[in-house]
């Protein structure tokens, strides 16, 4: 008989560093689309856009991976205000990661703005024209941006913490050199 998982599959552990890096790369795609007017921004919002449906299928699929895989316990001798802080800012992480995009693409649907992916790949608009709402979608956009920065920020900092002063193995359980107890292959 095994124990209780050690760290995350292959699979949690790939969708994390792929989310992760294509994130930051939209976080920063967004900042400088808002703030150029030159010809780059055409670009820059294409790639944003066509990424963040990519993210927002991923962290779809995420979250059905973790509903069947689990994740590891967390230290037992963390503090309670720490495992509270661990597990709500996991789940603003993941409400942000499906928020964001689709606040976005609800955006574009309030602007009539055709979402076109790549060549002939459509979205169909999921609101109906209204520029008091793509105004009101739009402000909500970029401030749960901003939140979003910071709360990886503080995710950032909380896994250093662990791999760094606490090393007790919170961190390990998230890298892509981390194997499975009991099953080194891992989904």
């Amino acid at each position: 008989m095994t124990g209780p998982v050690q760290t995350f599959t292959r699979l949690q552990r790939a969708l994390h560093w792929v989310m992760a890096a294509s994130i930051l790369a939209m976080l920063f795609i967004g900042v400088g689309m808002v703030s150029t007017v030159g010809p780059q921004y055409l670009s820059l919002f294409t790639t944003h856009k066509t990424l963040g449906i990519a993210l927002l299928v991923l962290a779809l699929v995420r979250l059905g991976v973790r509903a069947r895989s689990g994740a590891p316990p967390l230290p037992a001798d963390l503090p309670r205000p720490l495992q509270l802080a661990a597990t709500a800012s996991h789940y603003l992480l993941y409400a942000l990661m499906i928020a964001l995009p689709l606040i976005g693409w609800g955006m574009l649907s309030a602007s009539a703005y055709p979402i076109v992916l790549f060549g002939p790949v459509r979205l169909p608009a999921i609101l109906p024209q209204s520029d008091t709402l793509r105004t009101l979608l739009w402000h909500a956009h970029v401030y749960l941006a901003l939140a979003f920065f910071a709360l990886i920020l503080l995710h950032l900092a909380a896994a250093l913490f662990h791999g760094l002063v606490r090393r007790d193995g919170v961190l390990a359980s998230m890298t892509l050199a981390a194997t499975r107890r009991g099953d080194a292959s891992g989904p």
